[in-house]
């Protein structure tokens, strides 16, 4: 896996890429047509009605990945933008970060997610050197919470009524992954398929 600041190359056909204002159209039309289907488990879509509400998303992610306190990646298959995988924020006192992540509808199912997840996990560890990963995820989205728990990583507890979701809150499960941990753990056992 080749690595520099703004691309993490996972093989042949998958890689993140840091995005930025100019991604916005790309990122928004999936958003847009996406809708229905991301507003099932995601809080922010009401904050996101047009391109220009996404360009001012992505200049704010993009300031605060130069200032070294979080990453936006595109995930491109094949060179087409699929979703998105970040690290919001580093926690630099302790050494953590937390990964979220959204796939378009039509993008699930082929592995894109799990290896996405597994590169910036590896990324954390090795170029950013924390000591820990976390990745929260609502109790009833099972295919969010397939990720963490295929890549190893211990469910922690769940935070009752932790996130409001446009009309009632939701539990969210807290995962969590620890450097030494990730060091140990066998990879060639991760199945990348959902």
């Amino acid at each position: 896996m080749k690595t520099s600041s703004t691309l993490i190359a996972i093989d042949d056909e998958i890689e993140l890429r840091q995005l930025t204002e100019k991604d916005a159209q790309v990122v928004f039309s999936l958003v847009d047509r996406n809708r229905v289907y991301l507003r099932t488990w995601l809080p922010w879509l009401d904050a996101i009605q047009s391109m220009e509400d996404e360009r001012a998303f992505l200049g704010i992610a993009y300031a605060s990945a130069q200032e070294r306190n979080s990453l936006s990646c595109g995930i491109f298959h094949r060179g087409e933008f699929t979703g998105m995988i970040s690290y919001h924020p580093i926690d630099w006192a302790n050494r953590k970060t937390e990964i979220g992540y959204w796939l378009g509808a039509q993008f699930q199912g082929r592995g894109l997610m799990t290896k996405a997840c597994m590169a910036l996990v590896d990324h954390a560890f090795d170029k950013l050197h924390l000591n820990k990963v976390e990745i929260r995820c609502a109790v009833g989205n099972e295919r969010s919470r397939a990720i963490p728990q295929r890549l190893g990583f211990l469910q922690e507890g769940i935070s009752r009524q932790a996130e409001w979701l446009y009309n009632h809150y939701v539990d969210l499960v807290l995962y969590g992954m620890l450097a030494d941990e990730w060091q140990n753990h066998d990879h060639t056992t991760v199945s990348t398929r959902s």
